[in-house]
């Protein structure tokens, strides 16, 4: 979403705990992260690790991860529901995974890609503004060669001025799988 001005995105998604998750519950932390993600993408598989560590990192600090899958489950079976239960035990998800069956929350976001990250900010409970959108960080083949960190360093600005002034890069990764 290029226009970073307030946004409704509240939603109510179920979990792969078995809990339904509305973004409203979370309009009193002081930011939180969204990612759009799945099973199936070799990019969003190279970022399990580091969503599982921006998780433990931040959450602490009051800026909690959800991740999200939109795919259309019926082209990408790997992408289902119950995979995404299997996939979150084995890798040991931190965070709640979250299923858009409808994909109207990848939509109402602009989600493009797999992985593609948020930073947002409440307002009130139904009234959010995007601070940030895009790629994770710069090397989704190996951390350890990671230059620049856009989710992290935009988080620790925020954490550390209180502030951020909104922007984006171009996410990277495979395309959300749209329903046809």
């Amino acid at each position: 979403m290029s226009n970073f001005s307030l946004h409704n995105l509240n939603f109510k998604l179920p979990s792969v705990s078995g809990e339904e998750i509305s973004l409203a519950n979370y309009s009193q932390s002081s930011a939180i992260i969204i990612i759009f993600t799945c099973n199936h993408c070799p990019y969003a598989i190279a970022y399990e690790e580091r969503l599982i560590k921006l998780a433990k990192t931040y959450s602490p600090k009051g800026i909690p991860l959800i991740a999200i899958s939109s795919n259309d489950a019926k082209q990408y079976p790997q992408d289902s529901f119950e995979r995404m239960k299997e996939r979150a035990a084995e890798k040991g998800f931190n965070f709640p995974y979250l299923y858009d069956e409808s994909q109207e929350v990848a939509k109402s976001f602009g989600a493009k890609r797999t992985p593609h990250a948020f930073i947002l900010k409440a307002e009130s409970e139904d009234m959010w503004q995007i601070l940030y959108s895009g790629a994770i960080d710069d090397n989704y083949k190996n951390e350890q060669f990671v230059k620049k960190s856009y989710l992290s360093n935009s988080l620790d600005q925020l954490l550390a001025q209180g502030k951020l002034a909104p922007w984006h890069t171009e996410s990277i990764g495979c395309t959300i799988k749209w329903k046809m």
